[in-house]
């Protein structure tokens, strides 16, 4: 797998760590970023290339991979005359590990289907401190002889490799995850902003909870913030807001009414219009105890 050529778009945290796993690897790797140079500059310093548009990209990889903050970012890279759908090629692999919208998926599938290339959807699990170290988890989804043609690839970038079925249920599947995990994280920053109201130490009611069936990762990443000021999840409230967000988008496609979403997905867009989207989701410990009075 090593001959085979990737094209990389988005070097974020989580981008530019995947890449260095890569190169590490082995991997010839040409590269597209936007405004930071900072993880374009790292890539070729390992001996990478540089793209100038994702069509030329396209043009030169066996391999296209994206990660990518929304579904607009994603389809901006692939529509369009210097878009990867414009420099794609029959037998080409394509592979969002972002965290987009299944509709929009299962569309720039098909689109590229037309050109002969597969399109997998593969968002992950995890942090670029584990990706640098190729310990991602991957919920990858699509043609079963696609995933195996890649699967060599993907178990270089990640610990725990799935492969979910078919297109777009990656995407499904990451969306229930994070809706979980931020109405969790939302439901522990109350409470602990509510034990400073009525006069229960933070740490003597983590104490009992965890002592039942509530105790999760999760909720321990709330507690280190609220109780040393660790931060265990470097995940901004905005990305939160985005993927909550996009969760009810894809229950309101498939004709459902979430019911347990809206708290997650009201509190975390207060907190992002109010100019709070930058905190990490952990210190929402502290804008609820700031706003947890307010009407």
């Amino acid at each position: 797998m090593s001959d085979e050529k990737i094209g990389f778009i988005g070097l974020g945290l989580m981008g530019r760590a995947m890449v260095e796993c890569l190169q590490k690897a082995g991997h010839p790797v040409t590269v597209l970023g936007n405004r930071d140079r900072t993880g374009i500059e790292e890539a070729l310093a390992r001996g990478g290339k540089e793209a100038s548009t994702a069509r030329e990209l396209a043009e030169e990889s066996d391999i296209v991979m994206l990660c990518m903050g929304t579904s607009d970012h994603v389809e901006g890279r692939i529509y369009g005359d210097d878009g990867v759908l414009a420099g794609t090629k029959d037998g080409q692999i394509v592979i969002d590990f972002g965290t987009s919208l299944p509709t929009s998926t299962i569309e720039i599938g098909k689109a590229l289907a037309e050109k002969g290339a597969q399109y997998l959807d593969a968002p992950l699990g995890r942090t670029p401190a584990h990706a640098v170290d190729g310990k991602l988890n991957i919920m990858c989804a699509g043609d079963e002889a696609a995933y195996q043609r890649v699967k060599p690839v993907l178990d270089t970038l990640g610990e725990n490799v799935f492969h979910l079925g078919e297109l777009g249920n990656g995407h499904k599947i990451k969306l229930m995850n994070n809706f979980f995990a931020m109405t969790t994280a939302m439901a522990m920053s109350e409470v602990f902003a509510t034990a400073d109201k009525v006069g229960i130490e933070r740490q003597m009611v983590y104490d009992v909870m965890s002592a039942g069936p509530l105790k999760s990762g999760m909720m321990d990443f709330i507690k280190n913030y609220a109780t040393d000021g660790q931060i265990d999840l470097a995940f901004s409230v905005e990305n939160a807001a985005k993927d909550v967000g996009y969760y009810r988008t894809m229950t309101e496609n498939y004709g459902l009414e979430s019911r347990m979403s809206s708290c997650a997905a009201n509190t975390l867009a207060a907190a992002r219009d109010g100019g709070d989207g930058g905190l990490n989701v952990p210190e929402m410990v502290d804008w609820m105890t700031k706003n947890l009075g307010a009407k």
